[in-house]
């Protein structure tokens, strides 16, 4: 049995889904369920066995004692984590919680159950965290993508707190001798993501015909990953991946803000005929928006024999075809709390 937090999330729903299309080993999904945790991104597990979810906090120690205990896992997926950035800038109390506190927590309950468990259930354990790429912070145009190595630099509470905890667990390994992976991941996109981040939003706004909001000139450049890609990158790392390293998770696939809207136009517009690209709207550029990130995946490639299977033109189409046909589940993840957070960063 392995041990997923965050997993009613959107990477960690994605995953637990991709995991079980592979094995039948049973997962127990802890999850606080905040705005972004939502069990419908897991309703075909519904009378699944081997799906065990527990509602809870990873700053909750006792709670993490007990489920450690109850439950005995193999190894945790820590995909818990508060992930926008202009929630961060917003408000950074909660990234620095569950980011930073949490991790820690969770990192220390991890450690004493580890350190009870004996021979090979001992050694062959781990404690695989999900990062993220924006630790690295912002690289100038033609500069080469970052690598493992390249120095920490985060320009945002929500980068500055994946920062932090991915401190903690290259500590804990180090210090502890604990058995730690690390991947750091490019933005994912696909299935299940609450419309607050780019891709989703934008689909969502244009089927309504409300504006696309783009941040200053849409110029600023990330590397795009299909979230199946990634999900089957985590299991990889976690399959053969050596304890104390650091894997970067990306999908080669660098284009700025303005032409991934300019193409779900055009994708919507095949689908569903309309003049999407006239909803296009530029608004005020948020603080520190970091220019441009780019992930060199060529170590998990090399090392793993893992590289992603979609291309950005295959995976956007999925995810839009997606949504077109999840309407239902759009409706519902657009609670108050969304449209409050909508109208406070673009309107």
């Amino acid at each position: 049995m392995i041990l997923v937090t965050g997993g009613a999330g959107f990477i960690g729903a994605n995953f637990i889904l991709e995991w079980f299309s592979r094995n039948n080993e049973p997962v127990v999904n802890f999850d606080k369920l905040t705005y972004a945790g939502n069990l419908q991104n897991l309703a075909s597990l519904q009378s699944d066995v081997r799906h065990v979810f527990v509602q809870g906090d990873i700053c909750d120690s006792q709670k993490l004692k007990q489920l450690l205990d109850d439950y005995q896992p193999r190894a945790i997926i820590h995909f818990a984590a508060e992930s926008h950035v202009d929630r961060s800038i917003h408000g950074p109390d909660d990234f620095i919680q569950t980011n930073i506190v949490g991790t820690f927590r969770l990192l220390e309950a991890a450690r004493h159950y580890w350190n009870k468990r004996i021979g090979k259930e001992h050694y062959d354990f781990r404690f695989l965290h999900v990062s993220t790429d924006e630790v690295y912070g912002s690289l100038p145009p033609d500069v080469p993508a970052f690598t493992e190595e390249h120095v920490y630099s985060p320009n945002s509470p929500y980068s500055a707190s994946k920062a932090s905890s991915d401190h903690l667990v290259r500590a804990y390994h180090h210090t502890y001798g604990f058995p730690t992976l690390t991947t750091n991941c490019s933005n994912n996109y696909g299935p299940f993501q609450f419309p607050e981040k780019l891709i989703p939003l934008m689909i969502v706004n244009a089927l309504t015909g409300k504006p696309l909001p783009i941040y200053g000139d849409g110029q600023q450049i990330r590397d795009w990953l299909y979230v199946k890609d990634h999900c089957i990158a985590i299991s990889r790392v976690l399959e053969a991946g050596v304890p104390g390293k650091t894997y970067n998770v990306g999908g080669w696939n660098e284009k700025p803000n303005i032409e991934i809207v300019s193409l779900i136009c055009d994708l919507l517009n095949e689908f569903c005929p309309g003049d999407y690209h006239q909803l296009i709207t530029y608004v005020t550029d948020r603080p520190g928006h970091d220019r441009r990130y780019a992930i060199d995946a060529r170590k998990i490639e090399r090392e793993l024999a893992w590289k992603p299977l979609e291309t950005f033109e295959t995976g956007i189409r999925k995810t839009v075809q997606w949504y077109l046909e999840h309407k239902d589940w759009i409706a519902n993840v657009q609670s108050g709390e969304y449209r409050k957070w909508i109208a406070m960063h673009y309107q």
